[in-house]
C-alpha cells in the first residue's frame, strides 16, 4: 500500500494555479487583510501574551550576528524579497516601461514626490514642537502596492487600464523615494568594512549579470551573503534586496524568452505577496485595540500626524501634483482618464500599510509606546483612505459601466460598431 504523504508538493496543474493566484494583486491584498486581521484578533485575544512571545523569539546563528527575532527577520528578511521584487519592477520601468521618457515619467513621478512632501509637511506641522514625535515624519509618505492595486482591482472592473498603469507606476516611483528615505535616514551605527564588503558582492553580482552568467547556484548564496552584509554594516538590510533587483538584467537576448528580470519577477512575486509580505504583517499589525489605547494614540500628535499624512496628505499631494503638471507643461493626462478617476486613485494611495509599518518601527524602535500609537495610527489612516477611494471608484466604475452598456446597446441596435466616436468623446458627453 503507497504511504500517503501529508503536506507534499502538490500536483503541477495546482501548483501552477496557486502561483498563478499568488501573481494577482487581488490575492496578495487578500492575503495581506487576512494577516492583519489576525494578528490584530490574536493581539487583543486572551491568547495576546503568545502573540509577543511569538514575535521575540530569537533564532539565527550567534556568530554571524543573526541572531534576530521572528518580528525582526520578517522586517529585515522576508521584506528584503518584497523589495527585490520592488526593484525588479523599478528597473524594468526604468529601461523598458513608462519611467525610460521623460514626457511619460514626468507626471507619475512628479505626482509620486508631491504625494510624499505634503504628508511630511502635514505631519511635522502637526508634530512640531515634540521632538520625539518628529522622528516619524517618514511614516505617512509610504503607498502599499499591494493593497492599492488589490483594492483597485476588486471595485473597479470597468475602469479604464489606463488608470491601473497610472496607479502602478506611481507606486513604483513611490517605493524608490521610500527606498531611500530608508536608507538615508534610518541608518545607524554605519560599519564601514561589511558595506564596502556588500558593495563588492553587488559588484560581482552585476558583473555576472553582464556577462549573462545563468546559474542559480552561484546567485542565491551571493544574493544572501550580499544581505547578511548589508545588515551588518547598520544599512537597512531591505536595501539589499533593491539594489539587487536594479542590478538585474532586464533587456532580453535573441535566444532568450524572457530577460532574467522577467524570469526572476515571475518567480518570486508569488513567494512575495504569498508569504513574506503576509507574514510581516503578522508580526507587525498587532497593536492592542482597547479604549484605553485608542484614547492615547488620537492623544499622540505623532499618530494624528499620520492619519492626517496618509489620507490628506497623500490625497491632495497626488492631486494636485499630477493636476499643475497636467496644467502647466506639455504633459498631458491620458485621454482615456478623467479627473475623477485621478481624485479616487489619489486618495488610494493613502493605503501605506507594509513600508509604512516597516518605517514606523525603524523610526521609534527606542519608544515602544509611542510606536503602538503611530501603528494603530497607519491601520486607521490606511482604512479611511481604502473606504473613501472605494466609495469614489465605484462611483466612477458605475460611470464607466453604464457607458459601456450604452456602448452595447448602440452596436446591437444598428449592427455597426461605434468606432466613430472617441472614447473620449462619450466620456465627455457624460
Amino acid at each position: 500500500m503507497p504511504v500517503q504523504r501529508l503536506l507534499d508538493r502538490l500536483p503541477l496543474p495546482e501548483r501552477g494555479f496557486v502561483l498563478s493566484a499568488l501573481r494577482d494583486e487581488t490575492v496578495g491584498g487578500a492575503l495581506l487583510l487576512l494577516a492583519a486581521v489576525v494578528a490584530l484578533t490574536w493581539a487583543n485575544s486572551p491568547w495576546s501574551e503568545a502573540y509577543e512571545r511569538m514575535r521575540g523569539v530569537v533564532v539565527g546563528p550567534a556568530a554571524l550576528h543573526l541572531d534576530l527575532s521572528l518580528q525582526t527577520w520578517a522586517a529585515d528578511g522576508l521584506l528584503a524579497i518584497f523589495f527585490f521584487v520592488a526593484g525588479l519592477e523599478l528597473k524594468r520601468e526604468l529601461v523598458v516601461g513608462q519611467l525610460r521618457n521623460f514626457s511619460e515619467a514626468v507626471l507619475p513621478v512628479v505626482a509620486a514626490a508631491c504625494g510624499i512632501l505634503l504628508p511630511a509637511i502635514i505631519y511635522v506641522l502637526i508634530a512640531w514642537g515634540d521632538e520625539g514625535a518628529l522622528r516619524g515624519w517618514a511614516v505617512p509618505t509610504a503607498t502599499d502596492i499591494a493593497f492599492a492595486l488589490g483594492v483597485l482591482a476588486v471595485i473597479g472592473s470597468a475602469l479604464p487600464t489606463a488608470l491601473r498603469a497610472f496607479l502602478l507606476t506611481l507606486a513604483v516611483v513611490d517605493d524608490l523615494f521610500a527606498i531611500l528615505i530608508i536608507a538615508f535616514f534610518f541608518t545607524s551605527g554605519l560599519k564601514p568594512l561589511p558595506l564596502l564588503a556588500a558593495v563588492a558582492l553587488l559588484a560581482i553580482y552585476a558583473f555576472l549579470q553582464h556577462r549573462k552568467v545563468r546559474a542559480s547556484w552561484i546567485y542565491v548564496p551571493l544574493a544572501v551573503a550580499a544581505w547578511a552584509l548589508v545588515h551588518e554594516s547598520g544599512v537597512h538590510a531591505t536595501v539589499a534586496g533593491v539594489a539587487l533587483g536594479l542590478l538585474t538584467r532586464t533587456r532580453r537576448d535573441a535566444d532568450e524568452r524572457e530577460s532574467p528580470a522577467e524570469r526572476l519577477e515571475h518567480r518570486m512575486r508569488p513567494l512575495s505577496a504569498g508569504l513574506a509580505v503576509p507574514l510581516f504583517a503578522l508580526t507587525a499589525a498587532g497593536v492592542s485595540v482597547t479604549v484605553s489605547s485608542l484614547s492615547a494614540t488620537f492623544r499622540d500628535v505623532a499618530a494624528i500626524g499620520v492619519i492626517a499624512g496618509l489620507f490628506l496628505g497623500k490625497s491632495i499631494g497626488v492631486f494636485s501634483g499630477t493636476y499643475l503638471i497636467a496644467r502647466f507643461t506639455r504633459a498631458a493626462l491620458s485621454p482615456y482618464l478623467r479627473w475623477g478617476d485621478i481624485a479616487g486613485v489619489s486618495v488610494l494611495s493613502g493605503i501605506g500599510f507594509t513600508v509604512s509599518l516597516l518605517i514606523a518601527a525603524l523610526a521609534f524602535r527606542n519608544d515602544p509606546e509611542r510606536a503602538e500609537h503611530v501603528k494603530a495610527a497607519v491601520l486607521v489612516g490606511s482604512l479611511v483612505s481604502a473606504v473613501v477611494a472605494s466609495v469614489l471608484l465605484r462611483l466612477r466604475n458605475r460611470r464607466y459601466r453604464q457607458l459601456r452598456d450604452e456602448d452595447e446597446r448602440d452596436d446591437d441596435a444598428d449592427g455597426i460598431p461605434d468606432v466613430y466616436q472617441s472614447d473620449q468623446d462619450r466620456r465627455a458627453s457624460g
